[in-house]
C-alpha cells in the first residue's frame, strides 16, 4: 500500500542516545517500573470490565472505528493487546499501528520496515507526539500500549492492564461469538494469579535482568522460578490455566512465556532452567502458539532486535545473537 504518512529518521544513537526509563532504581537495587500517566476507560453500556461505573461525563463508549491501537510487536506488555484484538475478531473493529521495535533516546517510533510502518491515523513520527497532543508539556514515560480515541484526539489509557480487559468485554457486540476472557464466575480467581504472575513472572524477568545488586537480582530470579515451578504444576491436569477455556490470565502469562528462552534467559540473567526444562508450561506454551492468535502475532525478529538493541547497559555492544533455534510446533 502506498503512503503519504511521514515516518521518523533511522535511529541514531550517537545523536539521539538511548532511551532511558523515568523512573529511578530502588536505593536496594531493585528494578521499579515506572507508573502509567492515562488510565481512562472505555465502556460498554456505562459500565467497565471489571464492574465500575463509569464517570458521569460521557465517557469513552464502545464504538467501531473509533479507537486505534498502537503497539510494539516487541513488548509483551502491548502484545497482550494484539493477542485479545486478535481472539475477539476485533481487526475491524479497533485499528492499529506498530512501531519500529528499536528505539533511541526519542523512544518508540514510526519507520517503514517488516513488520512496523507509518502511523496512518495522525501521522505521528514518534509515539512521544500522541502524548504531548494529550498533555502538552508531557515529561512522563512514554510507553506502549497506547489506546488512542479519534473522536477526542487524545490518548484514552496507556495502562496496559486496563487496555487488554476493555478490549476483551467492552466490544463484545462487535467480537466474535463465544469468546469471554474475563468470565464473571472466574473473576476474582483470574485476578488473584494474574496479580502473582504479574508481580513475580511477567514483571520478574525484568527485576531480574535490570537488577543493580546482587541480591536484588537473587530475590527476583528465585521468585521467578518458584512462580514458574507453580504454574507448571498448576498446569500438569489441565490445558489452560482455568481448565479448557482461554482466559485474560493466559494472555498475561504467554507473552513472557514467548520470549522466555529467546531472551530471558541469556539478556536477563533468567537462567536457572528454560521454559523448554518445564514440561507442562512448555506443552501449553506451544499449543497457545498453535492459535492463530497467540503465534500469528508473535515476531521473534522484533523480540530479539528490542532487547539486544535497546539495553545498553546489559548489551552495550548491541549485537543481536542468531539463537536460539526453538522448535514452537506440538
Amino acid at each position: 500500500m502506498t503512503t503519504t504518512a511521514p515516518v521518523a529518521s533511522p535511529v541514531d544513537f550517537a545523536t539521539y542516545g538511548d532511551y532511558t526509563l523515568k523512573a529511578a532504581t530502588r536505593p536496594d537495587g531493585s528494578f521499579a517500573r515506572p507508573l502509567y500517566r492515562f488510565r481512562d476507560r472505555v465502556t460498554a453500556d456505562g459500565v467497565t470490565a471489571d464492574g465500575v461505573t463509569a464517570d458521569g461525563d460521557g465517557g469513552f463508549p464502545a464504538e467501531p472505528g473509533r479507537y486505534h491501537l498502537y503497539v510494539s510487536l516487541a513488548c509483551p506488555w502491548a502484545h497482550r493487546s494484539v493477542i485479545v484484538r486478535a481472539l475477539l475478531g476485533l481487526e475491524d473493529v479497533v485499528t492499529m499501528s506498530v512501531v519500529d521495535p528499536v528505539r533511541d533516546g526519542r523512544g518508540w517510533a514510526f519507520r517503514e520496515g517488516p513488520g512496523h510502518g507509518p502511523d496512518e491515523v495522525n501521522g505521528f513520527t514518534l509515539l512521544r507526539e500522541a502524548y504531548e497532543a494529550t498533555e502538552p508539556g508531557y515529561d512522563g514515560h512514554v510507553s506502549v500500549p497506547v489506546l488512542w480515541d479519534r473522536r477526542t484526539g487524545r490518548i484514552v489509557s496507556n495502562n496496559f492492564p486496563d487496555i487488554s480487559l476493555d478490549l476483551g468485554q467492552a466490544f463484545g457486540r462487535w467480537a466474535r461469538p463465544g469468546v469471554d476472557l474475563y468470565p464473571e464466575d472466574l473473576r476474582a480467581e483470574i485476578d488473584a494469579l494474574n496479580e502473582r504472575v504479574y508481580a513475580d513472572v511477567n514483571n520478574g524477568v525484568y527485576k531480574c535482568g535490570f537488577a543493580e545488586s546482587q541480591e536484588a537480582y537473587d530475590a527476583a530470579v528465585t521468585a521467578l522460578f518458584a512462580a514458574l515451578g507453580e504454574l507448571d504444576e498448576r498446569l500438569a491436569g489441565r490445558r489452560y490455566l482455568f481448565g479448557d477455556r482461554i482466559t485474560e490470565a493466559d494472555v498475561r502469562l504467554w507473552v513472557t512465556l514467548a520470549r522466555f528462552d529467546t531472551v530471558y534467559v541469556t539478556h536477563f540473567k533468567a537462567n536457572i532452567r528454560r521454559l523448554a526444562d518445564h514440561p507442562n508450561l512448555w506443552r501449553y506454551a506451544r499449543d497457545l502458539y498453535a492459535n492463530p492468535a497467540f503465534g500469528g502475532t508473535t515476531d521473534f525478529g522484533h523480540i530479539k532486535r528490542h532487547y539486544y538493541g535497546t539495553h545498553p547497559k546489559i548489551n552495550p555492544l548491541r549485537i543481536v545473537p542468531a539463537g536460539p533455534v526453538v522448535d514452537w510446533s506440538l
